[in-house]
């Protein structure tokens, strides 16, 4: 028992690692269709590389899309809106008219005597409403709205229903004419009682029948075959080298339509699953690979593998979810934003192949996968490519641009290789390329959710962060002006060496302007701080200076966390010093007790050392720019020694043995330190005399 606790202690990261790709392994099987697969790859207007196909079993030849599309819309041309005739209205709305009308008689003429002329405006109410009822009131829709008189409707009255053309009815602005009209050519005393009357009266008695309409457009649409022809059993299909024309190809699609159904239904479905999960897992394993082969330094990280799994998980979602429920959208899937996020937070090598893994899981779900996967592909590299260098926000809007041009030319081609011609060229493909582009567009705030989420940090956050009127730096320059210039020139001096051997440039200078914000804490404890010849240090024991020089360290983080910077930031100030002892205390108490054993605890920093290129390259850069502050007169040779004592010494002290620096990446940056040194204090070499 004891032994199995230990064991799963020292293994615990990788049983981590193990857990999280069998979750996402088994979260991926899920989300796939449970159907087989067509084993045959075919395009059109290319030869077929396949033996002779035979036919295995009976199968009906399925009209193109484009073809039922337009036989459906034909068809519905014919189709004709449904109304109802509501008799209770009329009726509601005669009652309602005489109870008006004797209201407002009473209301104007009292008890007077006027009978035949309340009798002879009686009738007319009555008469005009029951001509407009009958032929009907009829509630305006878009179906019917600016069409000719001649246009037919469905009119159910009770159990029968009967067309009838719109000129026949009457709306309720065509029934306020009519009244209108009535009641002028009328010769009645009291027109404007009457007129009034019966405007108000108006109600619509043909209502439209929403339910029976669509009922009778899935009737339409249902009488539409979506087959032209059958393939009989044993007839031959195509013949190897045969070439794929539009006949051919819709042949093979409605055969892999046939035999995808077919294998879903009646194969073993425990079979598709273990096939499925076969792939799937080969895929995670050959990722797998890939990170410990070229990327270890993430693969040790679970958090970022982490993120590059959800991005792939979330995708390879959407675009099964997209496949049942419109496949014509998987044209609208951003695809590209997968790779522009990985590439941002890390490098184009590592967006590239996590480009390529979505596309081999979704390639297994989609139709036409070469055309799908040759097209994701392309527009995807070009994506890369165009964030390679990321300093602005507009490159989004270019980027975006740039996929959408990226799809919009490889259709066009596909269509001329398929076609021969442009003549099915529609203008959806490009409506769906311009609506992925602009999906793209919220890689931005992606972006800045995964940068919180995940504590990853971006170039573009990088430059706002080494922007010197940012807060933290600002307070830097104010209680430690001293501090905040030697930050400044050490930025400088690190960024050149950190491009000479292909390092973040904008990482290592943001982490430089950072380094030493601890000193804030007691500026005047630091000797670039102190405008006076009088040293705080010389009240102190060594012990007590050395604690005050080795605790900015801590002071630094404390800072940083209350600020929240970023931990790849906190990471410089963590290791600037490395386990290296505070030595100018150290040594002076070596000296003052040169009997005594003298213990570096005290004065040793507590580390971790570097473990990148840029952390590493802060140390050298922080260091010779601190020492050649105290050179008297310095000289090309002398700065040449102190750059070469200082990284040697660090390099016996094992500062670097946990980054990736070479030998060759350690010269070539004391060069550069050299070089910058000498450019800080002008120094020249001097010409030889003839």
């Amino acid at each position: 028992m004891k032994k199995s606790f230990i064991w799963l202690r020292n293994n615990y990261n990788l049983l981590e690692k193990v857990s999280l790709f069998v979750l996402v392994i088994w979260l991926l099987i899920l989300v796939f269709p449970r159907e087989g697969k067509f084993k045959y790859e075919y395009q059109r207007g290319k030869p077929w590389q396949h033996e002779d196909l035979i036919a295995p079993v009976d199968f009906a030849i399925l009209k193109p899309a484009y073809e039922l599309k337009k036989e459906q819309q034909a068809a519905l041309e014919q189709l004709r809106p449904h109304f109802i005739r509501n008799s209770a209205v009329s009726d509601a709305q005669v009652n309602h008219a005489l109870n008006d009308f004797n209201s407002k008689w009473q209301a104007q003429y009292g008890n007077a005597d006027a009978g035949a002329e309340k009798e002879k405006a009686l009738v007319t109410i009555l008469n005009v409403l029951d001509t407009l009822f009958t032929h009907g009131i009829v509630s305006v829709i878009n179906e019917i709205n600016e069409k000719p008189g001649d246009y037919m409707v469905w009119i159910i009255d009770g159990n029968t229903a009967v067309q009838v053309p719109l000129a026949r009815l009457y709306t309720i602005q065509s029934a306020g004419k009519y009244v209108r009209r009535e009641v002028d050519i009328s010769n009645l005393s009291n027109k404007e009682l009457v007129y009034n009357v019966l405007i108000n009266s108006l109600k619509q008695n043909i209502l439209y029948d929403e339910q029976t309409t669509l009922r009778a457009r899935e009737n339409i649409l249902a009488e539409i075959p979506n087959s032209r022809g059958m393939v009989q059993r044993g007839e031959r299909i195509i013949s190897t080298g045969e070439l794929i024309n539009s006949e051919k190809f819709q042949i093979l699609e409605s055969l892999r339509t046939d035999y995808e159904s077919r294998l879903g239904s009646t194969f073993k479905y425990w079979n598709i699953l273990v096939g499925q999960a076969l792939l799937i897992s080969l895929t995670m394993i050959a990722f797998i690979l890939f990170m410990i082969s070229f990327r270890k330094d993430l693969f040790a990280e679970n958090k970022k593998l982490v993120l590059m799994l959800l991005l792939i998980l979330i995708m390879v979602s959407v675009a099964s979810l997209t496949m049942r429920t419109n496949s014509e959208l998987l044209q609208l899937l951003p695809f590209c934003l997968v790779p522009i996020i990985i590439r941002v937070f890390f490098d184009t090598r590592l967006a590239y192949f996590v480009h390529v893994v979505t596309l081999i899981l979704t390639g297994f779900m989609v139709p036409n996968a070469f055309e799908f996967i040759f097209m994701q592909l392309i527009a995807g590299i070009i994506a890369i490519i165009s964030v390679a260098e990321l300093r602005r926000r507009s490159q989004f809007f270019l980027t975006a641009a740039v996929i959408f041009i990226s799809y919009s030319a490889i259709y066009i081609g596909m269509l001329l290789i398929q076609d021969g011609s442009l003549e099915n060229l529609s203008t959806r493909p490009f409506i769906l390329f311009a609506g992925n582009a602009m999906i793209t567009l919220f890689s931005y705030p992606l972006i800045y959710v995964f940068e919180k989420s995940f504590g990853l940090v971006t170039d573009v956050t990088l430059l706002e962060l080494s922007d010197t009127n940012s807060t933290l730096l600002r307070k830097l320059s104010q209680y430690a002006p001293g501090t905040f210039q030697h930050s400044l020139q050490v930025a400088n001096i690190a960024e050149e060496a950190v491009y000479a051997i292909g390092g973040n440039t904008l990482l290592v200078r943001a982490g430089a302007l950072y380094h030493d914000i601890g000193k804030m804490d007691m500026p005047m404890y630091f000797i670039e701080n102190q405008t006076s010849s009088m040293n705080p240090h010389d009240e102190l024991g060594y012990e007590e200076s050395g604690r005050i020089i080795i605790g900015h360290v801590y002071k630094g983080i404390e800072l940083a966390k209350k600020y929240k910077l970023p931990e790849v930031l906190v990471d410089f100030i963590r290791t600037h010093h490395g386990t290296r002892r505070a030595e100018y205390f150290y040594n002076l108490k070596k000296i003052e007790f040169p009997e005594e054993e003298i213990s570096d605890k005290p004065f040793k920093y507590p580390g971790p050392v570097p473990f990148s290129k840029e952390t590493s390259v802060l140390m050298m850069a922080d260091s010779v720019e601190a020492a050649s502050r105290s050179m008297h007169r310095p000289t090309v040779d002398s700065i040449s020694q102190l750059v070469d004592r200082i990284i040697e010494s660090q390099v016996n002290d094992n500062q670097f043995s946990n980054s990736d620096l070479t030998f060759q990446d350690i010269t070539r940056v004391k060069k550069i330190l050299k070089k910058k040194l000498m450019s800080i204090y002008h120094i020249r070499i001097e010409y030889p005399v003839l």
